[in-house]
């Protein structure tokens, strides 16, 4: 367990000095030195600065035995399992054969858990569009090395184009993977999904990284109400935490007014899909825009009303 401890504190981005590494490890510098020399045995290249003497973990050439606790090889199993029926094509196999590896160096007591959870659990596999992992490696590249993306791009409604952006970032939702960046030729920042781009290689020139704005509302903002033709603000009369529970952020993007209540942004083709989603929900809600909207709930309250009227 020390071990672990020891290189935990070495994966960070600092030197550690002998002193300091023996101090919180509650040890002296003599067992940090033996220590080290025991992980520069397994493989891992534990880097030693000139002068005063300090460590760090330094990029290794080979890929060395992982030390994990209890905790990480559960959190490492159940996560092989899962990605076995995710939304990336391909890794199926290549997932459960990690997990069958990671099994057969568990100690008993840790693969009893893990089975326990698996024997228990059905994970319903995604029905929704599987994203390439090549194509995923490809944007993460240009993410990293800040170089312009060119992919071809199949819109909602089947319209091919090609673009060209500075990646930013790539956002999972847990049922999509969404590309965040800078549209060249628009001007403007855009959210593709990741399912419907094909990157193009080479990649383009570099570019100096934008202040970019904030992800997880853009992102909500981008796929639940930007990218329909009818945008829609709701006030809901429940607090932003309740409604939470209901609403997805790849539904629609809450915005709290008080403990009693909050703003629903949201967005679809149909009017009558917003009118259906919203009056399910059974919270008080009322209707600020668009104004289609808002005549659309007045003409089906009126229609409910008389097919409810018992005369």
């Amino acid at each position: 367990m020390r071990l672990l401890r020891l290189l935990s504190l070495l994966q960070t981005s600092r030197d550690w000095s002998g002193a300091d590494l023996a101090q919180r490890l509650e040890v002296d510098a003599r067992t940090v030195r033996r220590d080290i020399e025991r992980l520069r045995d397994l493989g891992y290249p534990v880097q030693a600065s000139q002068g005063q003497a300090g460590y760090r973990l330094g990029a290794g050439a080979k890929l060395p035995p992982l030390l994990l606790d209890d905790e990480e090889a559960i959190a490492v199993a159940i996560g092989l399992r899962t990605a076995a029926s995710g939304t990336i094509s391909g890794i199926e196999e290549s997932s459960l054969r990690a997990l069958a590896k990671l099994e057969q160096v568990l100690p008993s007591r840790l693969r009893h858990r893990v089975n326990l959870v698996h024997s228990v659990t059905e994970t319903l596999p995604s029905r929704g569009p599987t994203v390439d992992p090549d194509t995923l490696t490809a944007i993460a590249t240009a993410c990293r090395a800040c170089e312009v993306l060119r992919f071809d791009y199949e819109s909602h409604d089947g319209t091919l184009s090609t673009r060209r952006t500075e990646p930013h970032r790539v956002v999972h939702t847990g049922r999509r993977w969404y590309l965040v960046g800078w549209d060249i030729d628009r001007e403007d920042w855009r959210t593709y999904r990741v399912d419907r781009l094909r990157p193009k290689i080479p990649t383009g020139p570099r570019f100096a990284p934008r202040e970019v704005p904030e992800l997880a509302g853009y992102v909500s903002r981008g796929v639940s109400t930007s990218a329909y033709r009818y945008q829609a603000k709701i006030t809901l009369g429940v607090s932003a935490d309740t409604a939470a529970q209901r609403i997805s952020p790849t539904s629609g993007m809450l915005e709290a007014v008080d403990d009693h209540s909050c703003l629903l942004h949201t967005g679809a083709n149909s009017l009558d899909q917003i009118v259906l989603y919203v009056g399910l929900f059974d919270f008080p809600f009322t209707v600020h825009e668009p104004p289609e909207l808002i005549a659309r709930v007045r003409e089906l309250a009126e229609r409910l009303t008389q097919a409810s009227d018992s005369r």
